[in-house]
């Protein structure tokens, strides 16, 4: 049977996305929002430049590299990273934060000057009431910053990318303001940013539904618009993929999703789900080294069971999911057996399923164990040991555990044949 025809996708039912679509863009936000998470440890300099490389071979096409109105620091690092992205001609689009004052984008532009690529200015500015009325701003302040902030950037050759915060809880009115006052100085990229997660997926739609036909339109100038979400209510994902439905051109996200309070949209998961769409492409066998070295160096666990990269994410100890999967093989499918318990096919990413002893395992789990760590899956006297010991336990057997059980019956078995 066709593979095709094993798999239906009510997914792919969906009238209101178009899949033909060309690939949405990614912005990586690891090295500069990411690493705002308060529980992070800043990594040295060389795993930055190999996070980097690997953004490349997963196929993101542009990266947040830093804050350089942070201070002499923040400007030495993002000097770094923007000459590694030069020298090795990774195929990545760079920009650094900057409040919307001139103090900011000023290190941007000389950065840019000594490196001899435009680096975008992602000027920003909370923009919602509740942001202005803690500040005491107005919005013919926020207007005014705005304007020399983005006439500064783009008088000195940078693209600029105009970001409102907390766009997500902001009065359309102050919206249209902001802007297009920013489109009138010439930002020709607008960022959405639902900076403490308050959107839904319905709210995605209709804000970036309003920005289109009220904003971008009415501007007569091709503007790009970005996507850029926080996953306070665990929406992340889900917002990013409602962005991407109503056409915006490039969304954000941090390696295992680190940032301000719990985090950004997951970038490695963000990767995964538009691969699955067939809306992206790239190296995805790196994902888990990815993930693996953001984990190591700023500190952040990979949970047990975070889809793909964890280690439970390909591990079933159930005896149904173990036999569907035994029969798979025994049909010499690779690819069936890879799917037929798992939405997401682990050999993509350079994993494999794999199938584990627990109490609510069956004789498929045994057998499958023992053929694959070399023994002999139909002898009945290993595979009583493992099952025995595996219904009275209160966790998955470890490989230690079943290779002692296994010992210990092969010596039982020989004591029994000397005695008779």
């Amino acid at each position: 049977m066709e593979s095709k025809d094993l798999i239906y996708d009510w997914n792919a039912r969906d009238a209101a996305f178009d899949y033909a679509r060309a690939p949405v863009v990614l912005n990586d936000e690891t090295l500069r929002d990411g690493l705002q998470s308060p529980s992070v440890i800043d990594p040295p300099m060389e795993v930055k430049l190999r996070l980097l490389h690997l953004m490349a071979d997963l196929g993101v096409r542009a990266a947040d590299i830093g804050l350089p109105g942070a201070g002499p620091r923040a400007v030495a690092q993002v000097r770094a990273l923007a000459r590694e992205i030069v020298d090795q001609k990774l195929p990545i689009n760079m920009n650094c934060a900057a409040r919307t004052v001139i103090a900011d984008v000023e290190p941007i532009v000389r950065v840019s000057g000594e490196v001899g690529v435009p680096i975008e200015a992602a000027t920003f500015i909370g923009s919602s009431s509740i942001r202005q009325y803690a500040e005491d701003w107005t919005l013919d302040k926020m207007l005014r910053v705005s304007e020399e902030a983005v006439t500064y950037a783009v008088t000195n050759g940078l693209p600029v990318m105009y970001v409102t915060e907390d766009t997500t809880r902001a009065r359309p009115e102050t919206l249209k303001a902001l802007y297009g006052t920013a489109i009138r100085c010439g930002a020709r990229r607008i960022c959405l940013a639902d900076t403490v997660g308050f959107a839904t997926p319905s709210g995605v739609r209709a804000l970036i539904k309003f920005v289109q036909d009220e904003i971008v339109a009415p501007s007569g100038e091709s503007i790009k618009i970005d996507w850029h979400g926080h996953r306070d209510r665990g929406l992340g994902i889900a917002n990013c993929l409602a962005a991407i439905e109503a056409g915006v051109d490039r969304v954000h996200g941090t390696a295992l999703g680190i940032g301000e309070r719990v985090g950004n949209a997951e970038m490695d998961l963000l990767i995964v789900n538009l691969y699955l769409l067939g809306l992206h492409t790239g190296d995805l066998s790196k994902l888990h080294e990815y993930c693996q070295l953001a984990s190591e160096s700023t500190g952040i666990p990979v949970p047990a069971q975070y889809p793909v990269v964890g280690t439970d994410a390909f591990r079933t100890a159930t005896g149904v999911h173990a036999s569907a999967i035994m029969k798979a093989r025994k049909k010499g499918d690779e690819w069936l057996a890879d799917r037929v318990y798992s939405s997401v096919p682990a050999g993509v990413f350079g994993f494999r399923q794999r199938i584990e002893i627990s109490p609510v395992s069956g004789l498929s789990n045994v057998k499958c164990w023992l053929e694959e760590h070399g023994y002999d899956p139909e002898d009945a006297v290993l595979s009583e040991a493992l099952f025995s010991a595996a219904k009275v336990a209160d966790r998955v057997l470890d490989q230690a555990e079943c290779e002692r059980l296994i010992a210990a019956a092969r010596a039982r078995s020989v004591a029994d044949a000397t005695r008779h």
